[in-house]
């Protein structure tokens, strides 16, 4: 038999392929940027990596292993070096805008992973297709640093098909604002006025704090936050914190919360500890030209009154007092009612005096604590 006749029936035991033509392959060889594949063909086919898939990330010696199976399209039958170039991709990008569309016309929810972050938005590939989801429908509210996305899969409905110009839109914003008002519906349902519940921080203001309860915000107002007095939220509370809250109120949709739990209350018990003549010690808090507020415990202040400082004249109690001074004074007005307590220092040093006497000589002050707070309050 002569050489080319033998080669003639080598030739004729290969079958016949064609350009566009879907071929199986089987994987003989993987390397990092190719893959070898058997075509039953006289020459093997090459699927390099950039003709396998959209995603640069991929690792093509852990996406296919020796033996698998593919289905390819046959982009050249004889290159330059006699080999034949296939693709992987195209054959899935074509099977691939039909599940686009059919996802288009269904109205069906997508999940892919992010392949690249843009400045204007997020970019998916589902079965080699590009899905373009712009910032602005990303999420419901706007994020400058989409970088968090990167490599994340997500999920989106596409809102605009359009194969002939390659646009394909993909909107997440959609899916959150609806994942967000179911949530929100079932949190009002199982929620009332006066449940404990746990919150997540998720904006600190100067006037107080928004906190995440998983469907909806409350608002921790800063007079809410304690029993004592804060001064700055944001010395408090930091974004992310879980915190324990007090559903004070619900109006609607708004949720004012509170974290003065009744059994933390220091007035409680404060009309046996702070009764009239029992003598205290506590901490100058701050003070007015009227008097100093002395913290006694955290939530309960009370007032000594620039003339109850000392037996001598005081003029400004910041002439003989400052901010975090310990006092020690006697208790002479406690009303419940209305948490106001007055001190003295005067009494402990001066012989004690009937009502009526002490009234003629001006040794008991009646000052209306709620009114000097609130006055100090829209001072600052």
């Amino acid at each position: 038999m002569s050489e080319e006749s033998f080669e003639q029936m080598l030739n004729e035991s290969f079958k016949t392929i064609h350009t566009g033509e879907v071929v199986e392959g089987t994987v003989i060889d993987v390397k990092p940027d190719e893959i070898i594949l058997n075509i039953g063909y006289k020459s093997d086919g090459i699927l390099t990596k950039n003709e396998y898939s959209n995603d640069n990330s991929i690792d093509l010696t852990e996406a296919v292993k020796i033996g698998d199976k593919i289905d390819v399209k046959v982009l050249k039958t004889n290159d330059a070096d006699g080999q034949v170039v296939l693709s992987y991709k195209r054959l899935a990008l074509d099977r691939g805008n039909k599940r686009i569309e059919e996802a288009f016309n269904n109205k069906e929810v997508l999940t892919a992973k992010v392949v690249q972050v843009l400045e204007g938005g997020l970019t998916v590939v589902v079965d080699e297709v590009r899905i373009f989801i712009p910032a602005s429908l990303v999420s419901d509210s706007y994020e400058k640093d989409l970088s968090k996305y990167e490599g994340q899969e997500i999920q989106f409905v596409v809102t605009e098909y359009n194969p002939k110009r390659r646009r394909y839109i993909g909107n997440r914003r959609m899916l959150v604002s609806e994942q967000k008002a179911e949530a929100a519906k079932k949190l009002f349902e199982s929620i009332s006025v006066g449940d404990v519940v746990e919150g997540t921080v998720k904006n600190v203001t100067d006037f107080g704090a928004f906190i995440d309860l998983g469907g909806a915000d409350g608002l921790l107002h800063i007079s809410e936050m304690s029993w004592g007095r804060v001064e700055n939220p944001k010395k408090t509370f930091k974004v992310g914190d879980s915190v324990k809250v007090l559903i004070k109120s619900i109006d609607g949709s708004k949720i004012a919360l509170s974290r003065k739990f009744d059994d933390e209350n220091p007035w409680k018990d404060a009309a046996t500890k702070y009764a009239v003549g029992n003598t205290v010690t506590g901490k100058v808090a701050r003070m007015t030209d009227f008097g100093a507020f002395v913290e006694l415990e955290s939530g309960i202040d009370a007032l000594l009154h620039v003339s109850q400082i000392s037996k001598d004249h005081v003029e400004k109690p910041a002439d003989v007092l400052k901010v975090g001074d310990e006092v020690t004074a006697k208790i002479v007005d406690f009303n419940e009612e209305d948490r106001k307590i007055s001190l003295s220092v005067k009494a402990l040093l001066a012989p004690e005096k009937s009502e009526e006497a002490a009234e003629e000589t001006g040794d008991v002050v009646s000052v209306d604590i709620d009114k000097v707070i609130a006055e100090q309050n829209e001072e600052n």
